[in-house]
């Protein structure tokens, strides 16, 4: 019987005993037999899966699906919580009528949270109990060690296992094998990864934080810079923006003209007389719309806008801009035309409406400014404003007349 072996000598620390076995069958048996005698630290190495080692070993079913199931748990309840209070408490936006929050709505992105939770508990939770990564191992100092990957099957006994004792454990190992038992010893400093990988490990670790420490600082912070994007999305697209040049058309221009005959939905005008202000070839000189106090009104309201900053509220040119430019004496300035010259009041009605629609001379067009409808109260309200600075007593009603003599 040979002396027992020192649980620390030049090599290092005794890691346990290593056995090799010749055939599944064996390694199986042994594995039996190491756990009847008590062993609990021991672990069977093959080149591929062997049927039913686990229950040979007395191995409990891992932790890991329990852990799976509560982080996948978490996951569920932590999407679930995280969009009600978004959509529902800090920036409820009703559409539509539709609820505030509505557990349907929320499935998908629940199912990808719970989903990625589970699969990140997976995945480290299989790191952590299986103590990975470990840089060294101490069964690679077996000098036969190698084979477990081709063709070779090793049973070993770790020294920390309690009921280890390195005589006794020697003697079941060697009654289960015709092949020596091999102490094997941690190397010195072999457990350990090198210095300059935990280093780097550190290193990358501060590194990673770095966009967590911008976002918060972003977050918390002000500033007048545009903000960075590492993916535009829709936030920078690749567009042609309004009074832009474009080299894809023949004109140059971004914006591209309405195609001739477009309309406006529901803005379909059959009349050709209230389109354009003419019968056949002549100007229309009545009114093609009816016209009434809601539409004088409508008209009184446009002229203001549009009219009254050059021809003045009353019409007769003296508007803000004209006497402004008139102050600058502007030298290409064309004064505005008074609305009751004999010139202008002897125009017809649909002239008029042209006048508005397209412009005329220095004067510009407001056609895409005002509807054919308002166009048409402009001009019925600038007839009254007409009327109503070029009367004379035989416009008055014959019943007002009798009303003003009576008084």
């Amino acid at each position: 019987m040979s002396e027992p072996i020192p649980t620390t000598d030049e090599r290092g620390e005794l890691h346990g005993f290593v056995a090799e076995f010749d055939d599944v069958t064996s390694v199986t048996r042994a594995a039996r037999a190491v756990r009847d005698a008590g062993y609990q630290k021991f672990d069977v190495y093959s080149p591929f899966p062997i049927h039913g080692i686990e229950r040979a070993m007395g191995l409990r079913s891992t932790h890991l699906p329990w852990i799976v199931l509560v982080c996948g748990v978490s996951g569920l309840g932590l999407a679930l919580l995280l969009q009600y209070w978004t959509n529902a408490v800090d920036y409820p936006f009703k559409i539509s009528g539709k609820p505030l929050f509505g557990i349907p709505a929320n499935i998908p992105i629940t199912f990808e949270v719970t989903v990625l939770l589970s699969a990140f508990a997976a995945f480290f939770g299989m790191f952590v109990l299986n103590k990975l990564p470990e840089h060294h191992h101490a069964l690679f100092e077996h000098p036969r060690f190698r084979r477990a990957t081709d063709d070779g099957f090793f049973l070993a006994i770790e020294a920390g296992d309690t009921r280890f004792d390195s005589k006794r454990t020697r003697e079941l190992l060697q009654s289960l094998t015709q092949h020596p038992v091999v102490a094997c010893h941690a190397a010195r400093g072999g457990d350990h990864a090198p210095s300059w990988i935990r280093v780097g490990g550190i290193a990358v670790a501060l590194i990673a934080l770095l966009p967590l420490a911008a976002a918060v600082a972003a977050r918390t912070g002000d500033t007048t810079k545009p903000a960075f994007h590492i993916v535009n999305d829709m936030d920078s697209q690749a567009r042609f923006r309004a009074q832009v040049a474009n080299p894809v058309f023949a004109d140059g221009r971004a914006m591209r003209p309405d195609p001739a005959g477009t309309v406006a939905f529901d803005g379909l005008i059959e009349d050709p007389v209230v389109l354009t202000g003419k019968r056949g070839d002549a100007w229309t000189t009545t009114m093609p719309v009816a016209v009434d106090a809601r539409v004088l009104a409508r008209g009184r309201e446009r002229f203001g806008i549009y009219c009254a900053p050059c021809h003045g509220g009353a019409g007769y040119g003296d508007g803000l801009v004209a006497n402004r430019a008139k102050d600058l004496q502007e030298p290409n300035w064309v004064p505005p035309a008074s609305l009751h010259d004999t010139l202008v009041r002897g125009r017809a009605l649909g002239q008029l409406f042209d006048t508005v629609r397209n412009g005329v001379r220095t004067m510009p067009a407001y056609g895409r400014q005002m509807s054919v409808e308002d166009s048409w109260a402009v001009v019925a309200y600038v007839r009254a404003l007409q009327r109503s600075q070029n009367g004379t007593p035989a416009d008055v009603p014959e019943a007002k007349q009798a009303e003003l003599g009576a008084r």
